[in-house]
């Protein structure tokens, strides 16, 4: 029996028609790489028959009676590709703009949960008709961001005639029990919770002990609900809006190697001076700075082996109170230094422990009363937004033989949170897909267009530095070892 983790459960129960806790990914293709040239029907034939023995793909949520314990996965015994690959065209003239407008207006549709969580949205008409887009929707109980590069490298291979790369072992489907034996398991797992919950408490408070010894030496992570109010944290509606970008990747490792910092910081600081320069633009820059929730996954240290999400979170400040990009960088590294000793002391598996308690019915209420008294707005900030790096491939990848030429993800927005920023690496160039409720930020390309200039301002600064202080070899490589 294939019963979602506690973690992958929680997406579920998070979820209302505000807040949609699907995954979406912009992936742009140029077919003309394809050794058959590009149809539609060819596109979905092709992507029926790499996924239809993926569980991922054909597996679908059933519940568990009266709601006593999380869903499990089930063969979709309808499994129809037709139900999940679709067809679209933009219109002229089939530029960006037409092509975020549309993005935004898919992400804001919910997903079917009678049929296996996922869909796929071939987009013809892009530049010209030169490009065909992947509009990609997962829901979040089925990948997080590791599992879901994953899964898409079902579909993609390392040259535009070779077979899709594969992932290991097969994997099978769960045995579908009858509805007694869900009911037993069920009142079994709910008569035993509380010896589970023993268990963790003593290792939780040894945590928290830690912590506060941490926070008083100061050397914790930022501490959540210390985050200054904005604009996009508030309570969001189910609109969305879409901006991505494009960085040179061998820019930001060369800001890496003459700071000694590191690549997910030089992204950090490159957010935190984007955020920056939009608040400042609108007049709403707070004097203290802002606050990212930082996914961190902990697939190679889980002692766990079961569940899709296998995450935990890191906060960190993104030095908006800091106008020099140099400076605000240099902070940050120091700071995201303490933060990643502070989070690897903490258990990789302790998230995925205390989902387990998440009750369904008890959860979801909760929820909905929360969306709906609109208490997002009424206590301290948690955190502003959400940013995220996934590594990529550092080569050229093939989606059914089209080149890969842009590969955007978009990750949830929250009651409190309404913009999130993904970034991921792909053949050389960082692409950054941000995803914003579009009440709370409204014009998100007046964040997405900083993102290529505090890079820049970044390089002119090192470019600087180095004409006034002269760096030798030997000091760059003391600074990019420390």
């Amino acid at each position: 029996m294939d019963r979602l983790s506690g973690l992958d459960a929680s997406f579920l129960y998070l979820e209302t028609p505000a807040q949609l806790m699907h995954v979406c990914g912009l992936i742009v293709l140029d077919p003309s790489t394809m050794p058959t040239p590009y149809s539609f029907e060819g596109m979905q034939q092709a992507i029926d028959q790499q996924v239809r023995d993926v569980p991922a793909f054909t597996r679908k949520l059933r519940r568990v009676p009266l709601g006593l314990d999380h869903p499990i996965w089930v063969k979709d015994k309808q499994y129809d590709i037709e139900r999940h690959v679709h067809r679209l065209a933009l219109p002229q003239p089939g530029g960006y703009k037409e092509l975020v407008s549309l993005a935004s207006h898919l992400a804001a549709l919910p997903l079917d949960r009678s049929r296996p969580l996922w869909e796929m949205w071939v987009i013809e008409g892009y530049e010209g008709g030169d490009k065909v887009v992947i509009f990609s929707k997962m829901h979040h109980a089925t990948v997080d961001g590791v599992s879901g590069s994953n899964l898409i490298s079902h579909l993609c291979a390392l040259e535009p005639d070779a077979a899709p790369l594969a992932l290991g072992p097969k994997e099978e489907y769960g045995r579908e029990p009858g509805a007694r034996e869900l009911l037993g398991r069920a009142l079994v797992s709910n008569v035993t919770r509380p010896i589970n919950a023993v268990r963790i408490v003593a290792p939780t408070a040894q945590t928290l002990a830690k912590t506060i010894s941490r926070a008083r030496a100061g050397t914790a992570m930022a501490a959540p609900l210390t985050a200054p109010r904005t604009s996009f944290n508030g309570t969001i509606t189910s609109h969305r809006t879409i901006g991505v970008v494009d960085l040179d990747l061998e820019d930001i490792r060369a800001v890496k190697t003459a700071t000694g910092t590191t690549v997910n910081d030089v992204l950090l600081a490159i957010s935190g001076g984007a955020l920056r320069a939009y608040l400042e633009e609108r007049g709403e820059l707070p004097e203290s700075s802002l606050l990212a929730s930082v996914p961190v996954s902990v697939r190679e240290q889980s002692r766990r082996n079961t569940g899709a999400n296998k995450v935990s979170s890191l906060f960190a400040k993104l030095g908006t109170d800091v106008e020099d990009p140099l400076e605000r960088l240099e902070e940050m590294a120091d700071s995201n230094r303490n933060a990643k000793e502070h989070h690897n002391a903490i258990s990789a598996d302790s998230l995925q422990d205390w989902a387990e308690f998440a009750a369904p019915r008890t959860f979801g209420l909760a929820v909905r009363a929360y969306a709906g008294l609109r208490l997002a707005e009424k206590h301290p900030v948690v955190h502003n937004l959400v940013i995220s790096n996934v590594p990529g491939p550092p080569i050229p990848l093939y989606f059914m033989g089209a080149q890969i030429v842009g590969l955007y993800p978009l990750g949830p927005v929250f009651h409190g949170a309404g913009v999130n920023i993904t970034v991921m690496s792909n053949n050389g160039r960082i692409h950054v897909g941000v995803i914003a409720c579009r009440e709370s930020m409204p014009d998100v390309e007046a964040l997405v267009r900083h993102f290529p200039t505090e890079l820049a301002k970044l390089n002119e600064g090192i470019r600087a530095r180095e004409a006034a202080t002269p760096i030798t070899k030997n000091t760059r490589k003391a600074r990019a070892k420390s």
